[in-house]
């Protein structure tokens, strides 16, 4: 049976509870009604009839928002470790340590707003799912009760770089192959450039290739690691961003006979890399000079630059436009779920069926034409 009192502006309840014969209530206070009060109280005495101890100790959302990440996180590269930090600090900076079980729905809706508002939608979506990955948990754990993310709106009004800013259309990446294809002899760099758009391999998957991964006699390559780049990353050898990149991908036979070309030209090291630099701090090309270097040749033939990463969404994006399914095209480029290439590349997909909606509408006209 649960009691309540009335405490200066907000109500507390009391539960009644026997532990070994000995009278242990549960209480808890800050309510701002007697009727929210009341809820709290219903739903810890069925917790209680159920057998389940009710977790009551208030924690922060950055506390346990901290814990979740380094527990269900523990696995992620550095590069993406560095953006669940990046969410514990906005949370930091917006909740400080107020108890997750005190945040509504509507103080969440504030923070997205406020956060919205000098930042692009797309980091403000991700800030979000991180949150709300940490929320759900929270739900299952029974340490709080209600999701104060569910149907929350995500707002961004700094404009994000354009879609097609980010990739090339197909004429324009023919005619970037052509030029690195014509223009092997003047460096690794260029085969780098050149794997990279007939792949759509990540920079850490790529500068972690090893002579062993190519596989010349089926035309495919095995991508099961990665290599640190640059200071965020791991030292040497690492994993992969997760556990669906690693993966093994069928590549064009004009692709593979360049590298097996290449391997009997290239000097040994001690790891075998393809891409090895000497002169590099990370004894890899370094993501910087291929940048300029794309950006080099794409100005040469008056294509807007875009960077190396660029080529991945490119190589998307040629594969979308020749009617590769979006499942296959998921797996090849290694993404955790078909919902992350969906959201990406949405504006392919869209232009595609504004063609499939034509040639519908071209095919009844011309068989009722008949």
């Amino acid at each position: 049976m649960a009691s309540f009192d009335k405490r200066g502006k907000t109500w507390q309840f009391t539960v009644s509870r026997m532990i070994n014969g000995k009278y242990k209530p549960i209480r808890k206070g800050g309510f701002k009604t007697k009727k929210e009060a009341q809820v709290a109280a219903s739903e810890v005495e069925l917790e209680l009839q159920k057998g389940v101890a009710p977790k009551l100790k208030p924690i922060s959302l950055y506390e346990y928002f901290d814990n979740w990440y380094k527990v269900f996180k523990f696995d992620v590269v550095n590069s993406t470790k560095t953006h669940y930090v990046y969410t514990l600090n906005t949370i930091e900076k917006y909740f400080g340590h107020i108890p997750i079980q005190q945040i509504s729905k509507e103080e969440y809706q504030k923070f997205l707003n406020m956060f919205g508002e000098t930042h692009a939608k797309e980091t403000a979506d991700k800030i979000n799912g991180h949150i709300r990955g940490a929320v759900r948990e929270a739900i299952d754990e029974g340490i709080i009760r209600i999701d104060f993310t569910r149907n929350a709106k995500v707002i961004g009004k700094v404009p994000a770089k354009k879609k097609s800013e980010k990739y090339l259309n197909y004429v324009d990446s023919e005619l970037l192959l052509k030029e690195l294809k014509s223009n092997l002899s003047k460096g690794l760099g260029y085969y780098l450039l050149l794997l990279a758009l007939t792949t759509g391999l990540r920079y850490g998957e790529l500068v972690g290739l090893t002579h062993k991964d190519f596989d010349f006699k089926n035309n495919t390559l095995s991508i099961n690691k990665t290599w640190g780049y640059n200071k965020k990353m791991h030292e040497g050898f690492g994993p992969t961003k997760n556990p669906q990149s690693e993966r093994i991908i069928k590549v064009d036979k004009v692709t593979m006979t360049i590298f097996e070309d290449l391997f009997n030209m290239l000097a040994d090291n001690e790891n075998e890399l393809v891409f090895y630099s000497p002169t590099s701090k990370y004894k890899v090309i370094s993501n910087t000079n291929t940048n300029k270097l794309l950006r080099a040749i794409l100005n040469k033939l008056n294509i807007k630059p875009i960077t190396v990463h660029g080529l991945r969404h490119t190589h998307a994006s040629v594969l979308l436009y020749k009617r590769n399914s979006i499942h296959y095209v998921s797996e090849r480029l290694g993404h955790a779920d078909i919902e992350t290439t969906l959201k990406d590349y949405t504006h392919v997909i869209k232009e595609l069926r504004e063609e499939d909606e034509k040639v519908m509408t071209d095919t009844f006209e011309q068989m009722l034409s008949g």
